[in-house]
């Protein structure tokens, strides 16, 4: 693939950093690693700039459409992704967002230019819009986040197995580290050191109550009575919060639960170690890079079955998978793991968890399996 121009489309890398956001970067970051001599020319729907510290590893152009108002963004940044398309030719179309790939079928039908789109989880499940599910059987590949994703696409749409690749989330290896609890943290929300802490990292939006806290809240009564010093922090904002005060108060649990919200990302390693058990028992992540963030700071982790938590933890491999529906069955996994007789001795092994979650899911071997798919292209 000498002298090659991808076009790589992206919601956004700069000034919002969410799951696509972060796989968005880890992919740029790999494929320019692979092709170092390649040209890339990058469409950012929702950015207004690039970031003035980014370092380019290969001739990279960005393209923003950030600055264009909401309303007319999308035709906006189609028609862009369109007049560059045709314009320059591209050998290959990368999105990371699928419903970008309605574009890529036009540029490959009109300009036999070939795409590929990444799958990550709601965005790729039920789909039934036919333009969309047009395209998806369209693309040259679908990289998929996790088998659980890519099972789902499989059956939903009946696409053809061998073009639907899984390409699993990464993380960064170097910011997350073990470490001892951090006493600022332990003196801001007046801790003591020996207290068993459960963490949740989730955005509180209505739309996102599958992420599980709901679940803990409602685990936490039973926790406490048999370790009356428990805590819970759920860290993240969104316009759910209010609806979460309420069932705290519901539950008599305002002493032992702390909605930290809003944190900058400099202190996110330091909440995983402040933490002895991380948990969000999902039932609607596509995959879940905060449970490689947890495990790469020697956390024990629980995660719901039914969803992309089941790649994350490597089928139970890693920690702990319950049903998310079942309040009990998390209430004692949890109480087991805090307690140290959770039957699965990798857990308490902090430094095994760091190892095999990097050994699977860092970003070597992000880098290795990417480019395993392009020689197979």
């Amino acid at each position: 693939m000498a002298n090659t121009t991808f076009h790589l489309w992206f919601p956004n890398i700069f000034e919002f950093k969410g799951g696509i956001q972060t796989y968005s970067a880890f992919l740029l970051e790999a494929i320019q690693n692979i092709y170092p001599s390649d040209r890339y020319e990058v469409f950012l729907k929702h950015d207004k700039s690039p970031s003035a510290d980014f370092a380019s590893l290969a001739p990279t152009q960005f393209h923003c459409t950030g600055v264009v108002p909401s309303g007319l963004r999308t035709p906006t940044f189609a028609a862009q992704l369109l007049g560059w398309g045709f314009w320059q030719r591209p050998n290959l179309v990368i999105s990371t967002h699928l419903n970008f790939s309605i574009v890529g079928q036009q540029l490959q039908r009109w300009a036999g230019i070939p795409y590929w789109a990444v799958a990550h989880g709601v965005d790729a499940w039920d789909i039934q819009r036919p333009d969309l599910q047009q395209a998806l059987h369209h693309a040259d590949r679908i990289l998929a986040v996790s088998g659980y994703t890519r099972d789902r696409l499989l059956q939903e749409q009946n696409l053809d197995p061998a073009k639907v690749s899984v390409l699993p989330n990464t993380f960064d290896t170097e910011r997350f580290q073990i470490a001892p609890k951090p006493q600022y943290l332990l003196e801001r929300h007046k801790l003591t050191i020996e207290q068993p802490i459960i963490l949740t990292v989730a955005r509180l939006d209505s739309s996102e109550k599958y992420k599980g806290h709901d679940q803990i809240l409602q685990a936490m009564p039973a926790i406490r009575r048999e370790i009356p010093h428990v805590h819970y922090i759920l860290v993240g904002k969104g316009n759910d919060r209010p609806r979460i005060e309420k069932l705290i108060n519901e539950l008599n649990l305002n002493d032992c639960v702390t909605l930290a919200g809003f944190i900058p990302d400099a202190e996110l390693c330091d909440y995983y170690n402040l933490c002895d058990v991380f948990a969000m028992p999902s039932k609607g992540e596509g995959f879940g890079i905060v449970y490689l963030e947890a495990l790469a700071c020697g956390k024990p982790t629980l995660g719901g079955n039914q969803d992309g938590a089941v790649d994350a933890l490597c089928h139970g491999e890693l920690g702990v998978l319950v049903n998310p529906d079942d309040v009990d069955a998390i209430a004692q996994a949890l109480m087991q793991i805090l307690t140290g007789i959770y039957p699965h001795p990798i857990l308490y092994q902090p430094q095994t968890l760091r190892e095999e979650v990097i050994a699977r899911f860092g970003f070597e071997q992000f880098q290795k399996t990417l480019a395993e798919l392009m020689q197979t292209k």
